[in-house]
């Protein structure tokens, strides 16, 4: 059980605005136990003016929600906060796609889980995260606002001057439905303290210094008071344009002994008391207005702020047809065009958006039912070895062991791991990444089973004896370990015939993978640039700039380092990977059922994974390359399929 228990509490104000475009969620991530349960919080501030906003926030808020509860548990936690603001993205391209008159509506986002004593958090824009913490109050999550990269730049050591008609509060990162120019998400979690206090709120708050924020933490007694306070100092500041502000409040307390404590969650005066195995809690999402009701119970709103709403449905009702939208949540395809150019970057804190222009959107609802896929979990392999062994599963989902085949003319074939049948997103999705990897799409695989380990020197070595054929000019290994070092020199021509000979040798269908089969077999379920997550770091791989320790120049032993979580070892680095499919500039026209992409520059193939002398961008589970088929080289290796 979690040491600690978190009191939550959140509410917004209109401001000097006579609508409001913030959104926010309070929401409890059951995942069947105590120790696993998470609380997920939100918020979001639209723009695009009006209902515009009002719009994006929400849909952003379910989306990103709706993502988030799929997912949940996953020992990828920042990798589904990641995955979540891209689908937010998606949702509001696609709307904008189906209503023309929302374009340039957008909105920032920040957005943290709570679970045991670590906070992770993803934000995109000039949305705060503050912790409070021994009476200091310190800003976790980055700015990317105008004035948030001047400030950096001066802390650099390299302060810069303003730009002619650049604001401070300019946008230089939201979620538009275009390309997101920066995402916030640490991959190392904040482990949290007993005391914190911790504050998502939208950029209105900023009407309040630090030093007032600070003194309204040190002097709340609880969560909800907090809140009350900093609403109440920012309306007393009576700014002219002052900005609609939301804040969410946690108190982090450590958990009594007793097994029924209790998760509190307050809103506005409304709290509500669970069990801590309560699978839900109530939802505090701000949705458009649609009629003059009561939204206390959603939203804990003051009467004040009902009757503001309620002039802005009038508003509404005379103006416009209210019309409801079905929108397709769909995955963005993220074009591969360069970020966002400072000089580019637009005005999003514009509010010109007439009323009449906007057919009001009313997100769908949030459902809080769902269900959690259970997945077979293995201890992962802690140390490395030189030489292949049976490999360890590490959350693969695959139920089936690791098998070998038996060889006609003696012995066996390769060690080979049944992967389940699924589907994943194929392809990059920054900007930065190949263009020769887009379009993404989603791709469904059926089952098969894929080597353990790269084709071995020993391995290759008993095809060329018993096929009689030559072998490859420096095909060698390292001292006497034929059996623990990758086969390298492999031309794609010999790649294909040793799957032919060990289809004959072994009564089965053998063969190179796909493009797509090789893609879904090397993320092993997951979608982070790398298997083990978004960034390179160190000792996971053997590449050129990985930080192991190993010779550069040459290839490693098999199995060296940790298995991806279906069981497969070096699937980035080392060897590059042959696959069948011809070269092709980009992914168009491109079949989504994990089938060979026909057609394209068979002058060259493809070789997935990276090499031992390959930079980061290779190593990506997207990242492609291409070579002759007839020619071989010391990076050139080989992993095999068997069709079930």
């Amino acid at each position: 059980m979690s040491q600690f228990q978190f009191d939550i509490s959140g509410s917004q104000i209109d401001g000097a605005r006579d609508y409001q475009e913030d959104a926010f969620l309070i929401t409890h991530l059951s995942a069947g136990t105590n120790d696993e349960a998470g609380s997920l919080l939100i918020v979001a501030d639209g723009m695009g003016g009006h209902a515009a906003g009002n719009v994006a926030s929400n849909m952003a808020v379910q989306s990103f929600n709706r993502h988030l509860s799929k997912q949940y548990p996953t020992e990828q936690l920042s990798e589904a906060l990641y995955d979540g603001v891209i689908q937010a993205n998606g949702a509001i391209q696609a709307t904008v796609d189906e209503t023309a008159a929302l374009k340039g509506m957008g909105c920032t986002l920040v957005a943290c889980v709570l679970v045991g004593e670590r906070l992770h958090w993803v934000s995109v824009g000039d949305s705060h995260l503050y912790l409070f913490r021994d009476d200091l109050v310190t800003k976790k999550n980055a700015d990317h606002s105008y004035g948030g990269f001047l400030d950096r730049m001066a802390e650099a050591g390299t302060p810069m001057e303003p730009e002619a008609g650049f604001s401070r509060n300019m946008l230089m990162s939201a979620l538009t439905g275009e390309d997101i120019a920066d995402i916030d998400c640490p991959e190392e979690p904040l482990i949290l303290q007993d005391g914190d206090r911790l504050i998502l709120s939208s950029d209105g708050l900023d009407t309040l210094s630090r030093a007032q924020i600070t003194e309204i933490c040190a002097s709340s007694a609880t969560a909800k008071g907090c809140v009350d306070g900093m609403l109440q100092a920012v309306t007393d500041a009576g700014a002219p344009r002052q900005d609609n502000t939301t804040v969410v409040v946690v108190d982090v307390v450590a958990r009594a002994t007793t097994e029924d404590a209790e998760i509190v969650l307050e809103d506005d005066g409304i709290d509500f008391e669970l069990d801590a195995d309560a699978d839900t809690v109530p939802r505090a999402v701000e949705l458009p207005a649609v009629e003059a009701a009561d939204r206390s119970s959603v939203t804990g709103e003051s009467d004040e702020d009902k009757g503001s709403s309620k002039k802005l449905i009038a508003a509404l009702v005379g103006v416009v047809v209210l019309i409801g939208v079905v929108v397709a949540w769909l995955v963005t395809q993220q074009a591969p065009e360069p970020a966002v150019q400072l000089e580019a970057a637009p005005d999003l804190t514009a509010d010109d958006t007439p009323l009449e222009e906007i057919a009001a959107v009313v997100p769908e609802p949030v459902s809080s039912d769902r269900s959690v896929a259970e997945e077979e979990t293995a201890e992962a392999v802690e140390e490395p070895s030189p030489q292949p062994a049976v490999a360890e599963k590490q959350a693969a989902p695959a139920a089936d062991a690791p098998f070998k085949d038996s060889l006609k003319s003696g012995g066996d074939g390769p060690l080979m791991m049944p992967i389940p049948s699924g589907a994943f997103t194929m392809g990059g999705r920054l900007p930065t990444d190949s263009p020769d990897e887009f379009p993404q799409r989603t791709v469904s695989v059926s089952g098969f089973a894929m080597s353990v380990f790269e084709i071995s020197v020993a391995e290759f070595k008993r095809f060329a004896a018993s096929a009689g054929i030559q072998l490859p000019r420096g095909l060698t290994a390292i001292g006497s370990g034929e059996d623990a070092f990758p086969a390298t020199y492999i031309s794609w021509n010999d790649a294909l015939a040793y799957t032919k000979w060990l289809s004959k040798e072994t009564g089965h269908e053998y063969r190179l993978p796909t493009e797509a089969q090789w893609e879904y077999g090397a993320r092993g379920g997951v979608q982070s640039a790398y298997w083990w997550g978004r960034e390179l770091g160190r000792n996971s791989a053997h590449c050129s700039t990985c930080d192991t320790g190993l010779d550069p120049r040459n290839a490693t032993a098999l199995g060296r380092f940790k298995p991806n979580p279906f069981g497969l070892y070096d699937t980035a680095g080392n060897v590059q990977e042959w696959v069948y499919d011809c070269y092709h500039r980009n992914y168009e026209g491109a079949p989504t059922d994990g089938t060979v992409f026909e057609g394209g520059d068979c002058s060259v193939r493809v070789l997935r994974g990276g090499g031992f002398s390959s930079g980061p961008e290779k190593l990506r589970s997207a990242g492609r390359d291409k070579f002759r088929p007839d020619k071989g080289n010391d990076q050139t290796g080989i992993r095999v399929i068997r069709l079930r």
